[in-house]
């Protein structure tokens, strides 16, 4: 049914839930490839050297952490493909570019983030993820 599962965490609570739910899903539907995406807030330019690596350098190191963490609530998939990406940018944008890039059948999302203030004011991440996915986004709480 689902053989490419889509998974994104920031590490919040609601996000490492969707990782739990999306491995579950993965090993219940013998998927293919569980892929799991972090993306962070671009880092502005403007810092200059050597503020901006250290700055990027803070990001990845944070993001790895965030990666790890699900890694450790997805467990092992007996079937299938684990994969990580972290990308820079916007999460809703980058999630909907590595869904379709890669074909997702399915994505697996928190119902809330870490960033709940801002959702409050533009509208969370994962409402634009299901505005705009062209595939079934499962949000979970």
């Amino acid at each position: 049914m689902y053989s490419r599962i889509l998974v994104a965490v920031d590490g919040s609570e609601h996000s490492l839930k969707a990782a739990q739910t999306a491995a579950e899903l993965a090993r219940l539907l013998h998927a293919r490839e569980l892929r799991l995406v972090h993306a962070y807030d671009p880092i502005p330019s403007f810092l200059g050297e050597p503020n901006l690596q250290a700055a990027i350098n803070a990001r990845l190191d944070e993001a790895q952490q965030v990666i790890q963490k699900a890694l450790q609530v997805i467990g092992e998939l007996p079937e299938g493909v684990l994969r990580t990406e972290i990308l820079e940018g916007p999460a809703a944008e980058a999630i909907l570019r590595v869904a379709e890039t890669h074909q997702s059948e399915l994505i697996v999302m928190g119902s809330r983030g870490l960033g709940r203030f801002t959702g409050l004011l533009l509208g969370s991440h994962s409402q634009r993820v299901v505005q705009h996915a062209t595939c079934p986004v499962l949000i979970v709480r």
